[in-house]
């Protein structure tokens, strides 16, 4: 069995995010799937909007669709996975209550947030949004009370990117706000495939609906950023979203197609659905034209 099925085969299994940060997932992950992202395209391959995609089937190591996967690209949001990682593997406690300070607001793109400067919520209710909602004020808040701070943080994921062999990867903030922060589809697999084994990760990026409560007693909804999460045809395991204007429209799966693990990326998509739309032609796809994986004995 690969290195890639191990992580696949273990990501229900792995207890805690202390686990998955002690087990070196990434690494493991690494070596195991850069060899599932040099293959060519099946013959009939889905007729894909985005610029960048790549699927792969995860546990056997085989890229069943390639498009401009080896392309360097800015990220978007996609970066809040790396960063989550990172945090979790700190140790910090989850219940420690962070303040959303003037430091975390948006200067660069002048995004909106619905934590208003001021607000004290856990750490974990922090990574929960950030990685849900995508709120880039929570995943400043995360970074800048890193240990050592948001320096660190950001030196920590561009050191853990390199240790998992994405080696076309840089970070430069930690909320995917920056045009600088970049990688390619057969990078960001790698880095799909680590975050798998993050309970934490898992249960937040494919939860349809989450709220927090502020000290003030004012309740916040928030609302899962990728609405595949709500649809039932779909068996999503890991999920992220990203846009700024230089990385477009990108998404970024984990999810059981044809009973196979399937690993889905996808960069700089031109239209607001276009996307989801892209991962809905490669599910079809899937389903239409490659044979089921016959399902292992328990």
């Amino acid at each position: 069995m690969t290195a890639v099925a191990v992580v696949i085969g273990s990501m229900m299994a792995a207890g805690t995010d202390r686990a998955a940060g002690a087990a070196g997932g990434g690494s493991r992950a690494a070596n195991g799937a850069s060899g599932a992202t040099s293959g060519r395209n099946r013959r009939g391959g889905p007729d894909l909007k985005s610029n960048v995609a790549l699927v792969i089937d995860a546990a056997q190591g085989e890229t069943l669709y390639a498009k401009h996967s080896d392309q360097v690209a800015p990220i978007a949001s996609i970066t809040k996975l790396m960063t989550a990682m990172v945090v979790l593997d700190a140790q910090s406690p989850l219940d420690e209550v962070i303040e959303i300070e003037r430091a975390d607001v948006d200067t660069r793109k002048h995004t909106r947030s619905r934590l208003p400067v001021g607000a004290r919520l856990g750490r974990g209710e922090l990574l929960w949004v950030a990685l849900m909602a995508s709120e880039n004020r929570a995943a400043s808040a995360l970074a800048r009370t890193y240990p050592g701070g948001t320096g660190a943080c950001l030196e920590a994921m561009n050191s853990k990117a390199q240790e998992m062999g994405m080696l076309r990867t840089r970070f430069t903030d930690p909320a995917g706000l920056s045009g600088e922060n970049v990688s390619c589809a057969e990078d960001l697999s790698l880095m799909v495939l680590a975050a798998t084994r993050y309970p934490t990760i898992r249960e937040a990026t494919t939860s349809s609906f989450h709220s927090v409560t502020l000290s003030n007693g004012r309740v916040l909804e928030f609302r899962n950023s990728d609405g595949l999460v709500n649809n039932k045809a779909w068996n999503i395991g890991l999920s992220k979203t990203g846009y700024i204007n230089e990385a477009g429209r990108c998404l970024v799966l984990q999810a059981e197609i044809a009973a196979r693990q399937t690993v889905i990326v996808l960069l700089d998509s031109w239209g607001k659905y276009t996307r989801l739309g892209d991962a809905n032609r490669i599910r079809k796809w899937m389903e239409a034209t490659l044979p089921r994986r016959a399902q292992s004995p328990s």
